[in-house]
């Protein structure tokens, strides 16, 4: 179960250093707002540790980021808004970070930067030149490189969140979210995520893909 003194403490450094300074607006309502966001009811995967495990992961791949603070903000703002039966999710986040942020004290310019990072999460697929967009985007993918019990528990939080859709609608959805995903370049763009997750990665994908694949039993 995710930490929520620690992640409140996480979101006052991160805020403080986005904005250089202690001085400003109180971080701690803005933390705790998010906080109350991330533990809305419709949630199964995109929970509190899905943020806890995005912000470790920054963490991990801080030295690849030109301004880790920003990244960890983005983090906190990126599935913020979340409705599984809606598209716009990532684009509302984005528009409430951009609310939020300048009320909190963060300039203009990182405050655009937020929100261009919320928004680069729809695709997952940073330019070369993007060092702050590699880092939050292989912070997010990287649960597709965990261990095999961790990524089963995974997918059938994904699956949770989306029970309203019948079974075979989820597995084409998916299928196709997979093989979007595999068609990628690269999964992964930091040196880092490359050398440890990349193949990994792929090896669960294909996996998943081909159980999707697999017509089910049918029913007795």
């Amino acid at each position: 179960m995710a930490d929520t003194q620690d992640l409140r403490a996480r979101f006052v450094h991160a805020l403080e250093g986005a904005r250089g300074s202690s001085e400003g607006p109180d971080p701690v309502p803005y933390a705790e707002h998010l906080i109350a966001r991330w533990q809305e009811p419709q949630r199964r995967y995109h929970t509190l540790d899905h943020l806890t495990a995005v912000l470790d992961r920054v963490d991990e791949l801080a030295d690849h980021a030109d301004d880790p603070d920003v990244v960890r903000l983005a983090a906190w703002f990126h599935d913020a808004v979340y409705l599984p039966d809606r598209s716009e999710n990532e684009e509302r986040s984005a528009r409430l970070a951009e609310r939020a942020l300048p009320e909190a004290g963060v300039s203009a310019e990182k405050t655009e930067e937020v929100a261009r990072l919320v928004r680069l999460t729809v695709t997952h697929d940073p330019a070369d030149d993007d060092r702050d967009g590699q880092v939050l985007c292989d912070a997010d993918l990287a649960i597709l490189a965990a261990a095999p019990s961790a990524y089963a528990a995974y997918t059938a939080a994904v699956r949770e969140e989306y029970h309203f859709v019948p079974n075979d609608a989820f597995r084409e959805g998916r299928a196709d979210v997979l093989r979007q995903l595999l068609g990628l370049r690269r999964l992964f763009r930091t040196p880092y995520g490359q050398e440890h997750w990349e193949a990994t990665a792929r090896h669960n994908l294909r996996g998943e893909l081909e159980m999707l694949s697999t017509p089910p039993p049918p029913s007795a």
